[in-house]
């Protein structure tokens, strides 16, 4: 499977803000798992998908109210029942992340327990590649 990138876009209102009048980090957590969610879901059924592990959600400035949130998500990495999700965080008339990190999503079965899932990423851009790597050790 090609690697394909998804787009959530969120508008900050005032009932998504901390007492410093900027993006209550728990918001943007829900959004960011969110996000991550629908590349999963992009590739496996729904109800087969739970969230294992969040990996590096971090700020590297404040959003404020108003602002247009873009989140990007990605399968960038595939085990035999898990799969990496990376999801970034940017301003409307940028590239540059505002919050970025990685979700590991399991498959499971009906009782619950994992279940492989048969993907497999064909990875051509180099890009890619080299994100792949960084989410492989993120299993360790």
């Amino acid at each position: 499977m090609n690697p394909k990138t998804f787009s959530y876009v969120r508008l900050v209102k005032s009932e998504d803000l901390n007492h410093h009048g900027t993006l209550f980090a728990g918001r943007c957590a829900e959004w960011f798992v969110e996000a991550a969610f629908i590349a999963a879901a992009s590739a496996l059924p729904a109800e087969n998908i739970v969230c294992l592990k969040v990996h590096g959600f971090e700020f590297t400035k404040p959003i404020h109210l108003g602002e247009i949130a873009h989140f990007e998500s990605r399968i960038v990495f595939t085990g035999r029942t898990s799969l990496i999700v990376n999801i970034n965080l940017h301003e409307q008339d940028t590239e540059e992340p505002i919050v970025s990190g990685f979700i590991t999503f399991v498959n499971i079965n009906k009782d619950g327990k994992p279940e492989p899932h048969g993907l497999i990423l064909d990875l051509q851009d180099p890009k890619d590649i080299e994100i792949n790597k960084t989410a492989a050790l993120l299993r360790k």
